[in-house]
């Protein structure tokens, strides 16, 4: 579960970073960028900031 959580917030922090430099400011693509080496990071560390969140807030990990 707390997978797919993570995975749908870090689509939408993407979709809407790209949107709101497209409508705003190019300068949102930060946002984007930040977003693409923390995912990059975490693939070769196992360890993401919002995973520690999740869990803080009760979100169970599925078992396989």
């Amino acid at each position: 579960m707390i997978e797919r959580i993570l995975r749908g917030i870090a689509g939408i922090v993407v979709v809407v970073s790209l949107g709101l430099a497209q409508f705003h400011s190019p300068k949102w693509l930060i946002l984007t960028t930040v977003m693409g080496l923390n995912l990059f990071q975490s693939a070769f560390t196992n360890w993401c900031p919002m995973m520690s969140i999740l869990r803080a807030m009760g979100i169970k990990e599925t078992s396989r």
